[in-house]
């Protein structure tokens, strides 16, 4: 189908409105924006009820499903998510160990408590709605906004079935293009009438916005968050890293830096940190100690590498659990099998590092399929590739050298979890200082000048060995980097499978996976800017019809094969000398509209492709 003119336009933006924690986010599998985006849509609609004294007068809610969400839901676990989104839960804090209990009583008395303590019936056949024969929701007319309804005052209440519709794709001539990931949630009173009611758009990544906040006849709305390198493309990008002679990593973090007084942005803690409750949707990720608060680059490089512990800790349970994936197409665990392998083989295969990685992005999206914690990276369905590359350069990369490493079969999975992790993997070479000092240039801006004293990725607080700290600093420059190609693609692009195609998830992933590893080797800015876009190139068109709606097949070898080609992106980066064709601008730009020029029976609807052609595995 494709796309309007209109939702080009809605793509240019003029500033940085993302954060990296808002690009990685720890949350629960198996989908960001069929998992992760419904809870949380479901726990902001019961929050906004609460704000406007309606929790104890709601006497039901209905859920209605459109798009990709109502094709593929029951797959991807959104039936589950609206139940504990509306029962409180947020995907940061909920414990997986307790979900399935927690649906089964549900489900078993056909009650939940709305934010966990005001029980409504809750029958899904009858409160939460399927349209699996509409692609949105009917958005040209207005819902009443989240205000109290005064006692005995009718409103009109929302039709609970769609108008009559020819196919997946259809919806009124009247009906503007939104985006295929569309849910409203409305209350209701005991006697029948409408208190509120709010549509939602899980738009990737586990991001939503509202209705209200969805503009697609306009540009992305600009952002009260000010930075001090705001950038729009790839161009500007380098433009302005390269005036203040910053690496890309120090710019993100410098934009970090100035977020931090941001109450909507969600940071991971890492132990040493002080608890800030009112920044997050849930309780703490991680346990957190009371302490004086951290200088702003620590507190940005910490919540940095407790990402990554997270990752690390997805990893381990995925090399660690066997089974069989839920969801019915006994899709067998077979990371621990190939890495117990692997084990054995030692190093005695040259190509064992690049089976290493498959097997570390299989481990995460195995986990995630199952409904574990993950790292949103930047989605679910692509989240094994990032942490699959991070594994690489801790276990693979000397990072005193940047060369590889002998490989040895009985090393770890990783190289550094936190700041407090002080182990190093085998065959680091003998110690030598591979920080790099902020030099102070006159012709440089006073604002550079600054952060590089303030906020250069030199990791000085690091302990132990030399090697120690200079793997934490190019895990560091990793992550930042990474974060800000994918902050391209999300505001002029999509990282949504639903409206672009799987080159949204795993393409993505590996684009931002490949210019991260060039930046952990310390290539250049354009080296980087190149490897991300090479991973893209060889992404663009791949479409996403996941087999019986699961995050299963293709999704799981899908990021191992996105992981070694970030790899290979990177090394023919690194390689060449004379610049290239294409920019990552033009690549961005030709996958967003490829995606929109695709087919809506190739994006997550599992209505075509594997999904419809390979029925039983």
């Amino acid at each position: 189908m494709p796309t309007p003119a209109h939702r080009v336009r809605a793509r240019q933006v003029h500033v940085v409105n993302t954060s990296l924690f808002e690009l990685f986010k720890i949350g629960i599998g198996p989908s960001s924006s069929h998992t992760v985006g419904p809870m949380r849509a479901a726990l902001r609609f019961a929050r906004e009820l609460d704000a406007a004294n309606l929790v104890d007068r709601t006497h039901h809610i209905v859920v209605d499903l459109y798009g990709s969400l109502a094709l593929t839901g029951i797959g991807h676990g959104t039936d589950r998510a609206i139940l504990l989104g509306l029962s409180g839960e947020a995907p940061d804090s909920v414990d997986p160990s307790a979900i399935e209990a927690k649906i089964a009583d549900i489900r078993s008395t056909s009650k939940l408590s709305l934010l966990g303590r005001h029980p409504i019936p809750f029958h899904e056949p009858e409160h939460l709605l399927l349209h699996r024969n509409q692609m949105y929701p009917i958005a040209a007319k207005p819902t009443p906004s989240l205000t109290p309804v005064p006692d005995g005052e009718q409103t009109s209440t929302l039709p609970t079935q769609p108008a009559p519709s020819s196919g997946p794709e259809a919806q009124p001539e009247s009906q503007p293009s939104t985006h295929p990931n569309g849910l409203r949630l409305s209350a209701f009173a005991s006697d029948g009438s409408l208190l509120a009611s709010d549509i939602f758009y899980s738009v990737g990544g586990g991001f939503i916005v509202s209705q209200a906040e969805f503009h697609p006849d306009a540009p992305i709305a600009s952002s009260s968050r000010s930075v001090p390198y705001p950038f729009s493309s790839a161009e500007q990008l380098l433009e302005l890293a390269g005036r203040d002679h910053l690496s890309i990593a120090d710019l993100v973090l410098a934009n970090e830096i100035a977020l931090l007084s941001d109450p909507g942005i969600n940071r991971p803690r890492s132990p040493a940190s002080k608890p800030c409750p009112e920044h997050s949707e849930g309780p703490a990720a991680l346990p957190s100690t009371f302490a004086p608060p951290q200088p702003p680059r620590q507190q940005i490089e910490g919540s940095i590498l407790a990402l990554w512990s997270t990752m690390q800790i997805s990893t381990d349970r995925g090399l660690a659990t066997e089974g069989i994936l839920p969801g019915g197409l006994n899709v067998r665990r077979r990371a621990p099998r190939l890495s117990q392998k692997l084990d054995t083989a030692g190093s005695r295969d040259p190509l064992a590092a690049m089976d290493w990685v498959t097997v570390y992005a299989m481990a995460v999206n195995e986990e995630n399929a199952a409904g574990g914690r993950v790292v949103t990276a930047p989605t679910n369905g692509a989240a094994g590739v990032i942490p699959a590359i991070a594994h690489f350069y801790t276990r693979f990369i000397d990072p005193l050298t940047n060369q590889g490493i002998p490989h040895t079969a009985t090393e770890p999975a990783s190289g550094i979890a936190s700041p407090g992790n002080t182990s190093t993997a085998p065959g680091s070479p003998a110690p030598a200082e591979a920080t790099r000092a902020a030099s102070v240039d006159p012709n440089v801006s006073a604002l550079a000048q600054a952060n590089s004293t303030a906020s250069r990725i030199v990791a000085p607080e690091a302990t132990g060995t030399p090697s120690e700290a200079a793997r934490r600093a190019g895990l560091l420059r990793y992550f930042l980097t990474a974060a800000a190609i994918g902050i391209l693609y999300k505001e002029n692009a999509s990282i949504s499978g639903a409206e672009v195609g799987c080159q949204g998830e795993v393409g993505v992933a590996c684009s931002m996976a490949a210019g991260g590893l060039v930046a952990a080797l310390n290539g250049t800015n354009a080296q980087v800017e190149h490897a991300a876009e090479i991973a893209m190139e060889h992404n663009l068109g791949m479409t996403c019809d996941p087999i019986g709606g699961l995050v299963q097949i293709p999704c799981i070898e899908r990021n191992g094969m996105g992981a070694v080609k970030a790899i290979n992106a990177a090394r023919l980066a690194m390689a060449e000398t004379e610049g290239h064709k294409l920019s990552l601008d033009q690549i961005i730009e030709t996958m967003y509209r490829t995606g929109m020029d695709m087919q809506s029976r190739y994006k997550e609807t599992s209505l075509a492709g594997l999904a419809l052609n390979i029925i039983e595995c």
